[in-house]
């Protein structure tokens, strides 16, 4: 790693997760315009927000300012989770103010990063029930996201794994039988609107969680808005394979990444 960073604590005294970093940009690189919030997977109950070090590395050398934060995985459920999300994301736009730099984050997140970053980008703080009471910036919102492995909705299917439901069940805090509603405020799809910011779908090929063929209807349903939201597969790659740097499709992502934060992506071969 070529860059130092700082970690930032939400509480004190510490509560373990409400924690993030940040990483300036590499030293004599014109910082952008935009910066970048990175959202950790893991099944909700897993990961680390260092598992991004890699990639924030590569993109401050681009000129990016990012931050990647980790959330309670010990928490009661998914809207503490999304909470401790709203307020890492209101402290980085609150560390940009200080520095007076433009307040233009774009959000990148993968496969249970990704269900709740979805929420923070197309939900209205506290639409989902979720304690905003701390934020000083609620009406600071991203401005587009760049998300992989993303869940459509909250619902049960025939062909979701048994055990995986399992996890969203337990992360949702009550069988899916007992409140249903509860699972409508998780499901992404009910907060597709001309409000959301652009997004980019970046899946891979071998996708076995949550189908592809979902989130193409958001975009769809987008570009119907005139919202320049995004969809690429990438030929060989597997669930959340974006982490590195290494496999030929991994450095093609990244370079689709910087394209579609500079607003020059363009559509994808079908």
């Amino acid at each position: 790693m070529k860059n130092s960073y700082y970690s930032y604590y939400l509480d004190s005294p510490l509560v373990t997760g409400r924690v993030f970093d940040i990483f300036d940009v590499s030293p004599g690189v014109e910082a952008k315009d935009t910066a970048i919030f990175f959202i950790h997977g893991g099944g909700w109950r897993g990961g680390s927000r260092l598992n991004y070090h890699t990639l924030m590395d590569a993109f401050s050398e681009r000129g990016y300012i990012t931050a990647t934060t980790d959330y309670r995985l010990k928490a009661k459920n998914a809207f503490e989770q999304l909470s401790d999300i709203r307020e890492s994301f209101d402290c980085f736009v609150q560390y940009l103010i200080d520095r007076g730099r433009p307040c233009n984050i774009s959000v990148h997140a993968s496969s249970a990063g990704a269900h709740l970053a979805s929420l923070l980008c197309c939900a209205l703080p506290g639409e989902c029930g979720e304690d905003i009471s701390r934020l000083k910036h609620p009406e600071i919102r991203p401005v587009s996201a760049v998300l992989q492995s993303t869940p459509y909705d909250f619902l049960p299917y025939d062909w979701r794994i048994p055990d995986f439901w399992n996890v969203m069940q337990n992360i949702a805090g009550v069988p899916y039988e007992q409140a249903p509603e509860i699972y409508e405020k998780l499901s992404l799809k009910n907060y597709i609107r001309e409000d959301n910011p652009p997004l980019f779908f970046m899946e891979g090929e071998f996708e076995h969680l949550f189908p592809i063929d979902l989130n193409m209807k958001i975009v769809q349903k987008h570009k119907e808005m005139n919202i320049p939201s995004r969809l690429k597969i990438y030929p060989q790659m597997e669930h959340g394979f974006f982490f590195e740097l290494r496999r030929q499709m991994q450095i093609e992502a990244f370079e689709d990444n910087c394209k579609f934060l500079e607003g020059v992506l363009p559509e994808p071969q079908k």
